[in-house]
C-alpha cells in the first residue's frame, strides 16, 4: 500500500541504518528526498548511497555526516570529484551494461530505491522518466521504494514503466529538472566533428554523449541521412536532426523507428520532446549497452572520448593519474559493440590538448591512471589534427599514427619520447 506525505523528510523516515540505499541519477536525482534524508542524519548511522552521476549539492557526502552516510560512486560527477576520499565517499569501477545484473544477483543488494518519476496515468503507472538506465533493476530488487513525483518529470515509454502500488511512500513535488545547456563550440571542437563526420556513413547507428565535442559531431551531420540512434545517453544535439529527419532510425536492425538510450541530460526543450513521444524509448541499460545487442545493429558509429592516450593505444577515460573524475561507464560497450557490427566503427575523439596545454597523446599513461579501453580495442583516434586508423597495426605504426595527430608543438617530443 502506498502511503502518501505532505513531507519528503516523513517520505524516507522509514530508512534505517546499515540498509544500503539506490539514488535515482542524472535529471531524475531525487533532490527533494535527499534533503529529507539529510535531516535523519543524526539517527543514522553507516547508511550506504549507491549511484550513477547525480546533480545537485550531495550534501550527504559532506565530512560532517561521515558517521550517517557512506557513498559508492558507480559514476562519479562533478558533485563528488572534491568529496572522493578512496573511503567513505568511494567509487566503484563495473562496466555501465553490468550494473543492472550487479544489483539483481544480490552481489550489492539494494535495500531502498529513492526515484524521482512522473505522474501516474490514468492505468496508476509512472514512469522513470529522464534516467532508466540502471534504475529499472534498482526498483526490481529493492525492498521499499520512496519516490518524488513531480509532472515536470517527462513520461517516457520503456521500461521505466513503475505502477503506483510498487511504491511504498511518494511525496509531490513540482520543482524543474536539472538542465544541462549545449556547450559552445570552439574551432578545435568543430574541427573534430569535421573529422568524425568523415567517418560516419548515410545509414549509421549512432552512440553518442554529452560535451562540446558529440554537438559538434552532431552538428557536422545535417547533410546525412537515414541515422539512427542505439546511445547510453543522448542530449540536445541530437534533436535537430531528429526533428529534421536525418536520424529517422529506419536501417536500424534493433528497434527500426525508435531513438534508443538508457537516459537523457539536456535541456526543457528535450524532456519535451521525449514526453509521452512513442519514438523514443528508454530501456534498462543492461540491454541497451550489451555488446551482442549493439552488434546487431548495422555500421554502428561508437563516440567516445579520452583523458588521454599513451602511443600504443590505451586508453584512460576515468581519471587523472590515480585520481578518479568520471567512470567506466559505458565506453568498452559501446567499443567493443562497434568493431563487431558489419561495417562499425568506434572512435575515441579528443581535444590534443588538455585546458591547461598539456598533450593528451602521451608515450605512457601517468602513474595510476586507469585502462578503461585496452589497446586491442582501440579503431580510430581523432583529434582536430586529423584521423589515425590503429586497427591492424604494429606498436611501432601505432605510435607514428598518434604522434602524426598530436599538437604539432608536441610532436617532436613525442617522436624522441617513443625512440
Amino acid at each position: 500500500m502506498t502511503s502518501r506525505h505532505a513531507r519528503a523528510t516523513d517520505a524516507v523516515a522509514c530508512i534505517r541504518s546499515g540498509q544500503r540505499v539506490f539514488v535515482h541519477g542524472g535529471a531524475a536525482t531525487p533532490n527533494r528526498l535527499l534533503d529529507g534524508l539529510v535531516e535523519h542524519a543524526p539517527r543514522l548511522r553507516d547508511v550506504e548511497l549507491i549511484h550513477l552521476h547525480t546533480e545537485g549539492p550531495a550534501r550527504y557526502a559532506e565530512a560532517r555526516f561521515a558517521d550517517s552516510f557512506r557513498v559508492a560512486n558507480l559514476f562519479v560527477g562533478a558533485n563528488m570529484r572534491d568529496k572522493l576520499d578512496g573511503d567513505r565517499v568511494d567509487y566503484l569501477p563495473c562496466f555501465l551494461s553490468e550494473v543492472p545484473q550487479l544489483f539483481r544477483s544480490g552481489r550489492r543488494p539494494v535495500d531502498v530505491a529513492l526515484v524521482h518519476v512522473s505522474p501516474p496515468d490514468r492505468h496508476g503507472f509512472c514512469t522513470l522518466g529522464a534516467s532508466v538506465d540502471v534504475a529499472a533493476a534498482a526498483v526490481a530488487v529493492a525492498g521499499t521504494v520512496i519516490a518524488q513525483v513531480n509532472p515536470r518529470m517527462p513520461r517516457v515509454h520503456g521500461d521505466g514503466l513503475l505502477h503506483v502500488s510498487r511504491i511504498h511512500h511518494l511525496v509531490e513535488v513540482d520543482d524543474p529538472l536539472p538542465e544541462s545547456p549545449p556547450l559552445p563550440l570552439t574551432d578545435d571542437a568543430r574541427a573534430i566533428g569535421r573529422f568524425v563526420a568523415s567517418l560516419i556513413a548515410d545509414g549509421s547507428t549512432l552512440q553518442t554523449g554529452i560535451g562540446a565535442i558529440p554537438e559538434a559531431v552532431l552538428a557536422a551531420l545535417g547533410g546525412h541521412k537515414h541515422l539512427g540512434m542505439h546511445t547510453e545517453m543522448w542530449s540536445d544535439g541530437a534533436l535537430e536532426l531528429l526533428r529534421t529527419g536525418v536520424i529517422d532510425n529506419s536501417r536500424k536492425a534493433v528497434h527500426p523507428g525508435r531513438t534508443v538510450s538508457g537516459f537523457v541530460m539536456g535541456t526543457r526543450a528535450l524532456y519535451d520532446y521525449i514526453d509521452d513521444n512513442p519514438s523514443t524509448i528508454q530501456l534498462d541499460i543492461g540491454y541497451v549497452n550489451n555488446a551482442a545487442v549493439i552488434a546487431r545493429n548495422p555500421k554502428v558509429v561508437a563516440i567516445n572520448s579520452a583523458v588521454e592516450i599513451d602511443l600504443t593505444g590505451q586508453v584512460c577515460a576515468d581519471s587523472v593519474g590515480p585520481r578518479v573524475i568520471s567512470g567506466v561507464g559505458g565506453q568498452m560497450d559501446f567499443i567493443r559493440g562497434a568493431s563487431l557490427s558489419p561495417g562499425g566503427r568506434p572512435i575515441i575523439a579528443m581535444t590534443s590538448r588538455t585546458a591547461k596545454g598539456a598533450s593528451r597523446v602521451v608515450p605512457m599513461l601517468r602513474p595510476g591512471a586507469g585502462v578503461v579501453t585496452t589497446r586491442a580495442h582501440v579503431h580510430f583516434v581523432v583529434t582536430e589534427h586529423g584521423i589515425a586508423d590503429l586497427y591492424g597495426k604494429t606498436l611501432h605504426e601505432r605510435a607514428r599514427a598518434l604522434i602524426a595527430i598530436a599538437h604539432p608543438a608536441d610532436r617532436d617530443g613525442l617522436t624522441q619520447g617513443h625512440g
